[in-house]
């Protein structure tokens, strides 16, 4: 080939990246120009041969040297303008042959080399709109497994130095794609599932699999390397986490992989499967990696959540994990010492239980029926018995660490064959130490393991030794049975009961997450403190000491005992700090523990709820639209919260838990609410506790709808939070010292304090509408001038073209913050009546059912402190007013809302909740009393409290429909429901102008009620005199 030749090639393939780099004129210009090269290469789809006007010759174009820079010039020059257009003619496929071709090409060699070069062309770029889309479909199409086999087709064809380079390169790439991805988008919500951490990660698991499967026959040294490679950044990223994770966000290679390795070593029992995993694990690059990938191994195992279960069953489960362990890893044995380090580290150094020391001794027997590998036995027991009998574990470890040492100890004891090393391990100096170590303990539970250990050793090795008292089931007892009853039998024996896999996976199993960061639950001292005197003589003989007799007490601690006692890890003397927490989870975990049962330092458990106290309501407001973190943590906080007691006297408790609950119904109404509301019909909760959920419901419905929130006394103003007239407060101290009585009490019932402003509003809104029925005050009305006003509204046009191509042009905004006439009917209002009828029915259901017993027998749902008694009830009443007050302009109010809510005032004011319900409070004179509204009804009286709320609700509610519509719908729609609310409201008032008595009234209390009464009946008239002819007639 002349060398005049190859310059007239090369300078073809030169002018199409140039000219796609300069503008183009047209799209008849564009398409030959996107058509020629793909044409030369053989990936033109037939559909677009027509554009093919200006060929270019088929070995023009040089994979290698000018696919980066033709994909570079697309996205930088080509795309951005002509993506529109190409795709309206149906022409963009061509660009995505460039990136991504399509499944007819998938099989060519020069496609597969556009797609790896794709990656890093892409991901070395500024990620726009169209690059994440190109990237989105490139990896479905051409997944890692898919880029190793064309780097390895590369490598075989005499490029194996370029091909390590590139596969490098290729992981990085790869692996950075999410990442990439997430900064771009930042808060956005649109990004590509599959381009999301979890989702993606989760994709490259299964694909690597699919890669270690397929190289099964390809065991050179160069391909294992590579995927070993591969599996060391997969490790340093966290795909392999140390626990099972508990959120689909966390991606795990083994959570996916394992069930796969499963079916493949049940079905293809296919010995090169086994060796290349094995060998891949032996190759990779470092002993750190490999003890990541052996802790995430050993975690994702199937245990049983009873560890020490003999059934045929669990022994066959912990059979298959065994021989699942021997395919991943091989056998253990001298010449791999660093898989038996890497074993030792992890198995001996993490907490781990009964179930895993099963398998791990298991795995070293060989998990075969009478078979074993005592090379591997004689290396697990070695490094067991340098843990077990360290003095050090014996005096700081936990006690789940001694049962699970012990357990593999044992275990794997049993396992060896004849002769057994238990006759030199008994008359072993340091096993023989440990034991004396081990029954010195003061823990009893802990020495019972040294104990066992001891007797089955001595057994083994045909020596007598007992101990005795190992009956019952305090201090570990059983535990030690159960063990004993383990060791009859060995795991690896037992013929497993099921054939196929799918029947192991019917198996009730747990896996366990293993973390580090256990605390131990003993018992903190106080810090000894001992000051040694100066020698020489006090002259101060007030001080001297008088003789006594020697005393039966046990002698103090000598400072060097005391030295060493502060030298134990497990006593953590002194207070111990608290670090603030930044991420809602671990906020949840301080105020509402899951690790089990929690004991141990009270100091530290109360500056645990103060710290985070403290930090709750600013970390659950600047969460807030950040992520879905506050939504996955709103439930656990809300129940943390709500059953958060003041057990330590702390500072200011009760508001900055009130303003923390506050914060979380005001941030996350669509999860604290419900969670909240369910709760609050638990009888579990004292009154206090169930006020509090009622203030953050109403307040943070308040601050949704963007209304006034009283607020709350001794709490402190979060950063973000301004005086709105700073000139008119006195400085803070001055300020709280002026603060009077009746300011904290107002404070101190924040829902009390709103409805009563919003009731008044009420009444003053009925009193302008009777004005016109007033002569005096039509004619004074109408002497005033009203001054004219000096500026004009502007009707407001509709959008005009240019602002709505402004809008196109910079793409979906944020979601707007919700408000709560979104969420008003479906999370706040409708829940909570709902709920109230259910637990109603239930609670008369129970009554109905003892009330045949004798009156001591006899179950009462109104008692103190009940959800049902007139305290706790009306305020529930006020709170569902003040919900109701704020959700007036939700779609859901008229046709709804309004009607339940009169429906449940009406009947709770005019109806027995309990049957017990006022007679402990009734007076003698049973007349005298108001009643429950109704005729001849002088047996049970409702509370004062409770009325006043039945009255303002209703109040409230014809107040809304009378401003919204004039009183139509509830006047036309609920006529019966509106006359009787009248009817209600007019015998109330009568009563009270009689001059009857109500249990709980006087005071302001009664002038409340009969305010609420007298409003009642006057929005009641109004609202009939306006539709009183459209009525439905009831005569």
């Amino acid at each position: 080939m002349s060398a005049e030749y190859t310059d007239a090639t090369l300078a073809q393939i030169r002018e199409v990246i140039v000219r796609l780099q300069t503008p183009i004129p047209d799209l008849p210009t564009l398409l030959p120009l996107l058509a020629a090269p793909l044409a030369s290469i053989g990936l033109l789809p037939p559909r677009y041969r027509k554009f093919d006007t200006s060929p270019i010759s088929f070995d023009a174009l040089n994979i290698p040297k000018h696919a980066p820079l033709l994909q570079r010039a697309l996205l930088e020059h080509v795309i951005p303008v002509w993506e529109p257009v190409l795709v309206e003619q149906d022409a963009y496929h061509l660009i995505e042959q460039y990136f991504c071709p399509d499944a007819m090409s998938f099989a060519s060699p020069v496609a597969r080399q556009l797609a790896l070069y794709a990656y890093s062309t892409i991901l070395s770029l500024t990620l726009t709109e169209q690059s994440i889309r190109l990237l989105a479909k490139l990896v479905k199409a051409y997944p890692i497994d898919i880029l190793h086999a064309i780097l390895s087709s590369a490598g075989r064809h005499g490029a194996s130095a370029r091909h390590g380079i590139s596969w490098e390169d290729c992981v990085r790439d790869v692996i950075s794609v999410p990442a990439k991805v997430a900064n771009y988008m930042e808060t956005r919500r649109d990004i590509p599932s599959h381009l999301e951490y979890g989702p993606y990660f989760t994709n490259v698991s299964t694909r690597v699999e699919y890669l270690v499967y397929t190289s099964r026959t390809e065991l050179d040294e160069d391909n294992i390397a590579s995927i070993a490679y591969l599996f060391a950044k997969l490790a340093n990223i966290g795909v392999f986490p140390a626990s099972l994770p508990s959120s689909p966000a966390q991606p795990s290679f083994f959570r996916i992989a394992l069930p796969i390795i499963r079916s493949r070593a049940t079905q293809n029992h296919d010995v090169s499967y086994a060796i290349i995993w094995t060998r891949i694990f032996a190759a990779l690059p470092s002993s750190h990696n490999l003890r990541i990938v052996l802790t995430s191994l050993f975690s994702h195992l199937a245990a049983t959540s009873n560890g020490l279960d003999t059934s045929l069953r669990t022994r066959a489960l912990v059979l298959r994990e065994a021989r699942l362990v021997k395919l991943l890893l091989g056998s253990l044995n001298k010449e791999n010492s660093e898989l038996v380090d890497s074993f030792s580290a992890v198995a001996l150094g993490r907490n781990f239980d009964e179930s895993h020391a099963r398998i791990f001794a298991c795995w070293a027997a060989g998990a075969q029926k009478d078979s074993r590998d005592r090379e591997a036995l004689d290396l697990v027991l070695t490094r067991v018995l340098d843990v077990w009998t360290d003095p050090e574990h014996v005096k700081h470890s936990l006690l789940s660490q001694h049962r699970y040492l012990t357990s593999l100890l044992l275990i794997v004891l049993k396992y060896f064959p004849a002769p057994s090393p238990a006759h030199e391990l008994a008359l072993s100096p340091s096993f023989v130490r440990s034991i004396s170590t081990y029954i010195s303990h003061l823990d009893p539970s802990v020495r019972r393991c040294g104990m066992l250990a001891a007797e089955e050793v001595a057994h083994t090795a045909g020596k007598s030794l007992d101990f005795g008292d190992w009956e019952g089931d305090s201090d570990g007892k059983a535990w030690c049975r159960q063990l004993r009853q383990l060791l009859e039998e060995c795991d690896a024996d037992v013929d497993p009961p099921l054939e196929e896999e799918n029947d192991f996976q019917q198996l009730t199993v747990v896996i366990t997450p293993h973390l580090e960061g256990e605390t131990t639950t003993q018992t903190t001292k106080p810090q000894a403190t001992v000051e040694e005197l100066a020698p020489g003589y006090d002259s101060d003989d007030s001080l001297t000491g008088y003789a006594s007799p020697p005393s039966s007490r046990s002698a103090s601690p000598t400072p060097s005992e005391l030295e060493e006692i502060g030298h134990d890890p497990t006593l953590r003397l002194g207070v111990k700090k608290v670090p603030r927490p930044v991420y809602l989870a671990q906020l949840g975990e301080m105020i509402r523990p899951t690790s089990g049962l929690q004991g141990g330092d009270e100091q530290l458990k109360a500056t645990t709820i103060e710290v985070a106290l403290e930090v709750a309501e600013e970390l659950i407001r600047r969460k807030s639209g950040y992520g879905t973190e506050l939504e996955e943590n709103a439930v656990n906080l809300a129940h943390g919260l709500v059953g958060l007691q003041d057990n330590y006297d702390l500072d200011g408790f009760d508001q900055k838990r009130q303003a923390a609950l506050n914060a979380l119904v005001a941030c996350c109404p669509r999860k604290a609410a419900p969670a909240i509301i369910e709760e609050f019909f638990r009888n579990q909760y004292s009154a206090d506790q169930r006020f509090v959920m009622l203030n953050a419901l109403a307040l943070g419905a308040r601050e949704l709808a963007s209304l006034s929130v009283p607020e709350l006394p001794g709490r402190q103003a979060l950063s973000g939070e301004k005086v709105a007239f700073p000139s008119k407060r006195l400085p803070q101290a001055q300020h709280n010292k002026y603060i009077t009585t009746g300011d904290h009490l107002s404070t101190s019932d924040p829902v009390q304090l709103l409805l009563d402003g919003i009731s008044q509003q009420a009444i003053d809104k009925g009193k302008e509408a009777t004005v016109d029925k007033v002569p005096e005050l039509v004619r004074e009305r109408n002497l005033r001038v009203r001054p004219s006003s000096k500026i004009t509204e502007v009707p407001t046009d509709a959008p005009s073209t240019r602002v709505a191509l402004m809008r196109q042009l910079v793409g979906p905004q944020h979601p707007k913050r919700t408000t709560f006439t979104e969420v008003a009917a479906e999370f706040f209002i409708c829940p909570f009546i709902n709920r109230f009828w259910v637990f109603l029915r239930d609670e008369q259901t129970r009554e109905a059912r003892t009330a045949h017993q004798p009156l001591l027998h006899r179950y009462r749902g109104a008692g103190a402190g009940l959800l049902l008694s007139a305290l706790v009830l009306g305020r529930f009443l006020e709170t569902l007013a003040v919900l109701v007050h704020a959700a007036r302009n939700a779609r859901e109010w008229l046709a709804v809302l309004a009607p339940d809510a009169l429906e449940l005032s009406l009947a709770l004011g005019t109806r027995p909740l309990s049957r017990g319900e006022g007679a402990d409070d009734k007076t003698d004179d049973d007349d005298a009393n108001v009643s429950a509204g109704l005729p001849g009804d002088t047996k049970q009286s409702k509370d004062a409290a409770l009325l006043t709320a039945a009255l303002e609700l209703a109040l409230i509610v014809l107040d809304g429909c009378l401003d919204l519509d004039g009183g139509r719908s509830l006047g036309l729609e609920h006529t019966a429901l509106l006359l009787g609310v009248g009817e209600w409201a007019g015998k109330v008032f009568e009563a009270l102008e009689d001059g009857a008595r109500v249990l709980g009234g006087g005071g302001t209390q009664e002038v409340r009620l009969r305010r609420a009464a007298a409003g009642v009946l006057l929005k009641v008239d109004e609202l009939s005199s306006r539709w009183r002819r459209s009525m439905i007639r009831t005569d």
